[in-house]
């Protein structure tokens, strides 16, 4: 019965780590149609991660590719579902602004601890008319902690730093949220903030720039980069930490090679795709004190580098690997299945669960059954409305009925999943099983196998 969390990777203080990778890439209207193994780093055996957060820039915004989007699943987010999912990685979160994307990963078993409170899309290009520039975003709830989530894409060309500036603040001041118990942004526990920022190098010329990046003197070029001048006098932006800048400028290149432009423009190069966060301030823990305290949420950048071998774009893709340390504020998800009360009966499963006293259920409430390796949320094999099939009321467990007649006999894994119509969310999830082989009886006969569980 999966009732608590039990932390996988638990540090000497006894915090929850939850290790998460950062995608930033501006795909300049490329399919994708190359291997991204190394940019997901399913290669890296030292790598267990739980969370992929995928910010994409310029997608194929054509009216033609936006209706089939609109009907169908765009390309890139299929591409990342068909690689993840695998991996028992299911899709929790789509936001779409053009040629914005914002997708976000986790791992099915930390469904239960993660609440979706809002998304939103900023346009600012055209006076705040159309949705070419802006930001997209999430806000979510991570093990209690509140956590925002803003892909950008911000003006180009050097001239237009302030404009930049602009658009940065005009994207933190529209994440306001409906509701009294959500704080401003300014108050979550983490803002990760990343996408096309479109900062460019001052001052020197592209002879003494292109030199630089080829001796790999980037420290040179950090002190007239845009980004870095305006920390240095804006408060705010001064609060968003960023990795030291130890790859090569990931804009502008030729598309198919490693060559900065060759074209008659001969754009310079520059750092124009970034990943920052803003940690909400804890309180100081002494290396002496051999537990944390009740709150405690940290986050600590491991990797950040970008990704030569990607030319399908004249951007390189860009990813940040984190290791979030806390104590969860929500140990116990609001919904437990309970093992040793499911059943199957003819073409019936019988589910019993338990719900926490604060639960507030709603008729709307779902549960679905799914494969092991499911997409994502909508991606279940059956499912049955909670209010209608109870077949129990006001006492724990409660129990429902779901349909198997048409679900072939098979040796796949499944889950059940709870999900709450007023959260948005999946509150409750099972272990995963096995549906035993279907009996098919005489009317006298009585079969009743019990679920395997693995």
């Amino acid at each position: 019965m999966m009732s608590a969390v039990s932390p996988r990777r638990p540090s000497p203080r006894k915090g929850f780590v939850l290790s998460m990778h950062v995608v930033t890439w501006n795909v300049a209207s490329a399919s994708p149609t190359v291997d991204l193994s190394d940019l997901l780093q399913l290669n890296n055996r030292d790598l267990n991660l739980d969370m992929y957060i995928i910010g994409l820039q310029e997608m194929n915004s054509g009216i033609i590719s936006l209706l089939s989007d609109a009907a169908f699943e765009d390309p890139w987010s299929s591409f990342f579902m068909d690689m993840l999912s695998p991996l028992n990685f299911v899709k929790i979160c789509q936001v779409r602004m053009l040629g914005l994307l914002l997708l976000v990963f986790v791992k099915y078993q930390h469904l239960p601890y993660i609440q979706i409170i809002s998304t939103r899309s900023t346009p600012t290009g055209l006076y705040g008319y159309w949705g070419n520039k802006g930001g997209v975003n999430v806000c979510l709830k991570l093990y209690g902690y509140y956590v925002s989530i803003v892909n950008c894409h911000l003006p180009p060309h050097m001239a237009n730093n302030n404009q930049r500036l602009e658009h940065f603040d005009r994207i933190l001041e529209s994440q306001t949220f409906e509701g009294d118990d959500i704080p401003n942004i300014l108050d979550h526990d983490l803002i990760l903030w990343f996408g096309d920022m479109n900062f460019r190098i001052e001052d020197f010329g592209l002879l003494f720039v292109q030199d630089c990046v080829t001796r790999q003197y980037y420290r040179e070029l950090w002190e007239k980069d845009q980004l870095f001048i305006a920390k240095s006098h804006d408060p705010l932006l001064r609060e968003f930490q960023e990795g030291a800048l130890l790859f090569p400028p990931t804009y502008k290149f030729d598309r198919h090679s490693n060559n900065y432009d060759t074209s008659e423009k001969k754009r310079k190069p520059a750092w124009t795709d970034r990943i920052l966060w803003r940690l909400k301030r804890q309180p100081q823990v002494s290396p002496l004190v051999s537990s944390l305290p009740t709150s405690y949420f940290s986050l600590t950048l491991k990797s950040y580098v970008s990704h030569m071998m990607y030319s399908i774009s004249d951007h390189k893709p860009v990813t940040g690997t984190f290791s979030l340390e806390l104590n969860p504020l929500m140990a116990v998800p609001l919904i437990t299945i309970m093992p040793e009360y499911l059943w199957t009966m003819e073409n019936d499963m019988l589910i019993s669960y338990a719900s926490t006293p604060e639960f507030l259920s709603s008729p709307w409430d779902w549960i679905g059954l799914y494969k092991v390796g499911m997409r994502h949320i909508n991606d279940y094999v059956s499912y049955v409305w909670v209010g209608d099939n109870q077949v129990s009321f006001g006492n724990n467990p409660n129990q429902v009925y779901i349909n198997l007649s048409a679900i072939p006999d098979t040796e796949d894994q499944f889950l059940l999943c709870y999900y709450s119509n007023n959260l948005h969310s999946v509150v409750g999830i099972s272990q995963p099983f096995k549906i035993p082989h279907r009996c098919y009886l005489r009317d006298d006969e009585v079969c009743e196998p019990e679920l395997r569980w693995e």
